[in-house]
């Protein structure tokens, strides 16, 4: 096993966690913004989208982080990366003056969908509690 094989895995779960846990701890000590900016796009029960958002982006990823039933916690972020890309990155339907920036960020999530379902499919990798020996 190659030194890459052996640690790239863990170096790809730690900054795949990096992007979602402090995100989802900004949430935490901002909520009622978040609150506010998930009523602005006409989603229903703001509030619980935005405990359901926390609570993904801190416990789901960690378990990423860790390497905990890695395969579900990769499709959960993926599913939430995807469904947030949609609703919050809607290129298409914004003013022309924010259309580039939401562009990216929208690309910029599914690239982030495929790096996740890559984790789904192979796994978290030897340094992980999913394979973890005994």
């Amino acid at each position: 096993m190659t030194l890459l094989e052996k640690f790239g895995p863990l170096l790809g779960r730690i900054l795949m966690a990096y992007l979602f846990i402090p995100a989802g701890i900004s949430k935490i000590s901002g909520f009622g913004n978040t609150v506010g900016y998930i009523a602005s796009k006409g989603l229903p029960l703001p509030q619980v989208a935005a405990a359901g958002a926390i609570a993904v982006e801190v416990v789901v990823a960690l378990a990423l982080l860790v390497g905990f039933k890695t395969r579900f916690a990769a499709l959960i972020l993926a599913a939430f990366t995807l469904v947030a890309a949609v609703i919050f990155h809607n290129f298409w339907a914004v003013p022309e003056a924010q259309k580039m920036v939401q562009t990216i960020m929208f690309n910029k999530n599914l690239a982030i969908v495929g790096g996740l379902i890559y984790i789904a499919v192979f796994g978290a990798g030897p340094f992980s509690l999913d394979n973890r020996k005994g």
